[in-house]
C-alpha cells in the first residue's frame, strides 16, 4: 500500500484545539478545491510515493504521540483510510484534517477528524459535503475559516440546525492577514455560543510563508 506525499516533518500543532503540541505532520499530495487563501497551493502537485509502513515507522521513530495526516485533501487518495488505521494500531493518537468536501464516515474511530466547512469567502463553499455534519462526534472537530462578518454569519446559520457547538468542539479561524483575530473574537464573544477562536499560531511562530513547521 503507497500513498503520494508532499512532504512529513515534526512541528507544533498549529490549528485544533490541540494546538501547541509537538506532533508527526504527513502532507499528502493533491487537493480537489481551490480556495482563495489557501497556504499550501505546493501540496497540488506530484509528490514521493511513500509506503504505509514507512510512513509508520517515520512516524514512530519520530518519538511523538501525535500524528497529523493532512494535504492537500488527504481523503482523494483510497490508501489514507488504511495509513489511519496503521498508525493507531502503532500507538498514535492520529488527527485527519479534510476540507470537507469528502465523505468522513467509515473512517477508523480512533481519529479524530478535523472538518472544514467552507464560507462562501473561500469560494468552495458549494463543495461543502453536509452529511459529515451528521456524522462528527465529541472527539471530532469542525472548522470554519472567515474573511469577513458575511462567512461568519452564514457558517452560523449553516451549522444551527446540528446544533453543533453542544455536539463537538467547532472553531472559527480568521484569515491570516485578513480579517483580524479580534474582530472575529468580538463576534464570537456576541453570540455566547461555545465556540472557540483559532488562530493558526504556526504563522506567529515562524514566518507564514515557512514550510515544514
Amino acid at each position: 500500500m503507497s500513498l503520494v506525499v508532499c512532504e512529513t516533518f515534526v512541528s507544533i500543532l498549529g490549528e485544533s484545539s490541540f494546538v501547541g503540541l509537538p506532533a508527526f505532520f504527513i502532507r499528502l499530495s493533491g487537493c480537489n478545491l481551490r480556495c482563495r487563501y489557501c497556504d499550501t497551493t505546493y501540496a497540488y502537485g506530484d509528490g514521493q510515493e511513500r509506503t504505509v509502513a514507512s510512513l509508520v515507522a517515520e512516524a514512530q521513530a519520530s518519538g511523538l504521540r501525535f500524528a497529523l495526516i493532512t494535504g492537500g485533501e488527504p481523503l482523494l487518495q483510497a490508501e489514507c483510510p488504511d495509513l489511519l488505521t496503521a498508525l493507531a494500531d502503532a500507538g498514535c493518537t492520529v488527527l485527519l484534517e479534510t476540507n470537507g468536501s469528502r465523505p468522513v464516515q467509515g473512517l477508523d474511530p480512533r481519529v479524530h477528524r478535523i472538518v472544514d466547512l467552507k464560507c462562501p469567502g473561500s469560494g468552495m463553499a458549494e463543495h461543502n459535503y453536509l452529511k459529515n455534519l451528521d456524522d462528527l462526534t465529541g472527539r471530532d472537530e469542525l472548522k470554519c475559516v472567515v474573511s469577513d462578518r458575511r462567512d461568519f454569519d452564514w457558517a452560523l446559520a449553516t451549522i444551527r440546525p446540528w446544533q453543533s457547538w453542544a455536539r463537538h468542539p467547532v472553531l472559527f479561524a480568521p484569515v491570516f492577514d485578513v480579517l483580524p483575530p479580534a474582530q472575529l473574537a468580538a463576534w464570537i464573544l456576541a453570540t455566547r455560543l461555545p465556540l472557540r477562536l483559532n488562530l493558526q499560531i504556526h504563522k506567529y511562530i515562524w514566518h507564514p510563508d515557512a514550510r515544514g513547521v
